[in-house]
């Protein structure tokens, strides 16, 4: 019944492209081999949003092939730390990895569009662009040279801007700031002044415990408070203008799913959709709650200053007319993907923009109104 049920509802959910739930379920046969792999995930156990993703992926690819496909995750650590997930699979150690592909931008930048880059997409733009803007198609001719084929996966949604010991009320206070930052969000940082670090999520709080860091973002309300942050650092900045709709991707080896039957291949898609919109789902759903809850707890909830912004955007079109100069698998991506991105802009700022901004206004005005005598 969990098998059935998992299929007709991948079936109505799922991007186009996918085999149809009942034409996988009449088309497999008895004698379909039994499949185990690993995964190594980039998360901490602790975080049930993540990491859940991953639990959500195995769980449903074993009830659709009624336990022939198994997927075992492995959090951090357990095979290889956060953020050598895509070496990993490229090296055949896993069959499969989830993680956030801008974690491996020191390889090449390139890497980041499959997660988010500064002033990009948000995260219904970004599945719009994989899906029907030629993005999906773009990263996998990229991802040949390494022999790894990814699957949109997950999506946090629009990120906080992190969490600072002490305020950033100008571009000159970020002069000096070690700060945790993922992907290619710290490379415009640097022309301000300030000194990235890529850390993975479980080792995070100890190193702004200790001082070694002197700020650091992470993803939003739900998951920061779990990681502890507000414990060491009240200052808490947004937006995350370098993740606006961050992606996080199932990156398997080439080797590995050409071996799949067709039908299982269909089937790991469903699963990896269905993680998409739960995972962007739970975090709308629960980071409400969360930051209620750290403003309780004494959290000092501020806005990066229009100068700042203004001075992170000049500088991140700086860094993207660099790298294109330089990288032609970059600019081969990137060239697409503005195009796209400015579209999307250009729309959302009607209905969307007009629609959310008159919420936000009505909304504050109705907090402010006196209540009505009985």
């Amino acid at each position: 019944m969990e098998r059935r049920s998992f299929l007709k509802k991948a079936a109505i959910g799922v991007a186009a492209g996918t085999v149809a739930a009942p034409a996988i379920a009449q088309s497999q046969p008895a004698s379909q081999p039994a499949v185990q792999w690993r995964m190594a995930a980039s998360w901490p156990k602790s975080l049930d949003t993540l990491y859940g993703g991953c639990e959500l992926i195995s769980k449903h690819v074993a009830a659709a092939t009624g336990g022939k496909f198994n997927i075992k995750v492995f959090a951090a650590g357990e095979i290889v730390g956060g953020l050598q997930v895509l070496d990993a699979v490229q090296n055949g150690t896993v069959e499969c990895g989830h993680t956030a592909p801008y974690y491996y931008f020191g390889k090449d930048p390139t890497f980041a569009f499959a997660t988010a880059i500064p002033f990009g997409l948000n995260a219904r733009q970004q599945f719009a662009w994989m899906h029907h803007g030629g993005g999906l198609e773009l990263m996998r001719d990229f991802y040949k040279d390494y022999n790894v084929i990814n699957i949109p996966a997950g999506n946090t949604g629009a990120q906080m801007g992190g969490w600072f010991r002490k305020e950033i009320k100008t571009v000159a206070d970020l002069k000096g700031l070690k700060f945790r930052i993922g992907g290619t969000g710290g490379l415009p940082l640097v022309k301000l002044g300030v000194v990235p670090q890529q850390i993975a999520g479980g080792d995070i709080y100890p190193a702004l415990e200790k001082g070694t860091i002197d700020a650091a973002e992470w993803v939003g309300p739900y998951d920061d408070e779990k990681l502890g942050f507000y414990k060491v650092a009240k200052h808490y900045y947004y937006p995350g203008w370098w993740e606006g709709g961050p992606q996080l991707d199932l990156l398997i080896g080439t080797k590995a799913w050409e071996a799949l039957p067709a039908d299982y291949k269909a089937i790991l898609e469903m699963a990896c959709a269905e993680a998409y919109g739960w995972m962007v789902a739970k975090y709308d759903a629960l980071n409400p709650a969360a930051l209620k809850r750290l403003l309780a707890n004494g959290v000092k909830l501020q806005p990066f200053s229009n100068d700042i912004m203004a001075a992170c955007y000049k500088a991140t079109q700086e860094v993207y007319d660099e790298i294109a100069t330089k990288n032609a698998k970059f600019k081969k991506v990137y060239e697409p993907w503005k195009k796209f991105r400015d579209e999307q802009v250009q729309w959302f700022s009607i209905a969307e923009g007009r629609f959310d901004s008159f919420m936000v206004a009505a909304e504050r005005m109705s907090q402010r109104a006196p209540a009505k005598k009985k």
